[in-house]
């Protein structure tokens, strides 16, 4: 779908072209680590201080480690797939993840225990370690499974999931906005988290939908998206998504930035959408005077430089891994 919008029926603030030159940058900083360079990434200031996700969302750390290390691993069944990405994402902290693998082994559905998977992360807990990461706040869920403790309530939510024999459900969707609503019909899990979860499932190779069919905006991108128009509230965010993601060549080309595509690979929706949500964090900075409706004035995380390095991995359906190997041969 060609989204044809008049270009005066949406009214752009002064945050919209930064849309677009964080987009650039951020990219940039990418491609300069990946070609070994450490210092004086680059001249932006904000970027150098604080600590942003990448442009494209499965080159994230996270992401990456979920692709390689809970996906794209040999000897799990289509049950255990759907069950690992589950269990990662509902935590989000690849520590988490690492520490349940030491003391459990496998994590595959049919070794699969509450009280055993509970007691492990109980553990933790008594340690004072943050199981959960801080890229998005998880409903407690005590609720609808009683447990006190968080943890608890998301084992059982999991648990709860897998016996109502969801890997099949999914694997009968015929679209990202069906397999969405399948995630959406459970209990705790958000419009946002739904989304986020179908397209982490949407990496494996279980199901293969295009990530422009369908998005869904966070509360992150929804302040962005705010900060860029200044009547926004006439249009759904979803369709400003879309709108942004069918014209960023030519964005790219009005204000002279060459952008790097991801060997290829032009920005997707759920990267469109992320890049509002890095954009209302990064005008907190440039733009003080501009405060959204959420409240938020501060950049809370500080850039820190990490020593050990990736090796990117794509879903394989992208086919874009081989690029990535020419790449390195090349350098």
């Amino acid at each position: 779908m060609i989204i044809n919008i008049k270009r005066e029926e949406l009214k752009k603030t002064k945050v919209y072209d930064t849309y677009w030159q964080f987009a650039c940058e951020r990219q940039n900083i990418f491609m300069r680590k990946l070609m070994g360079k450490k210092d004086n990434l680059t001249e932006d200031i904000i970027l150098r201080e604080y600590k942003f996700t990448n442009t494209y969302r499965a080159s994230d750390r996270v992401s990456q480690y979920l692709i390689k290390n809970v996906i794209y691993q040999g000897g799990y069944t289509e049950e255990d797939t759907i069950f690992r990405v589950l269990l990662f994402k509902t935590f989000n902290k690849i520590e988490t993840w690492e520490k349940l693998e030491n003391i459990l082994g496998r994590l595959n559905y049919k070794n699969f225990d509450v009280d055993r998977y509970g007691k492990a992360l109980n553990v933790f807990f008594e340690q004072g370690e943050k199981l959960y990461s801080a890229a998005y706040i998880m409903a407690s869920g005590k609720s609808a499974f009683g447990h006190e403790r968080k943890f608890m309530n998301h084992l059982m939510l999991i648990d709860y999931m897998m016996k109502d024999h969801i890997t099949p459900k999914i694997m009968h969707c015929q679209n990202l906005e069906e397999l969405y609503n399948t995630l959406l019909a459970y209990p705790t899990i958000g419009t946002f988290l739904a989304y986020q979860y179908a397209v982490d499932i949407n990496y494996s190779e279980l199901v293969n939908f295009d990530e422009m069919e369908f998005v869904v905006a966070g509360p992150g991108a929804k302040a962005g998206i705010r900060k860029c128009f200044s009547n926004s509230d006439e249009y759904s965010q979803e369709y400003i998504i879309r709108y942004m993601c069918e014209h960023q060549e030519e964005e790219f080309e009005r204000l002279g930035l060459k952008f790097a595509t991801l060997w290829g690979r032009k920005l997707q929706l759920i990267d469109c959408q992320n890049i509002f949500c890095e954009t209302d964090k990064y005008s907190r900075v440039k733009y003080p005077d501009i405060i959204d409706c959420n409240g938020r004035m501060r950049i809370k995380q500080r850039y820190r430089m990490r020593e050990d390095k990736i090796a990117f991995f794509y879903p394989p359906k992208w086919k874009i891994n081989d690029k990535i190997e020419e790449f390195y041969g090349s350098k």
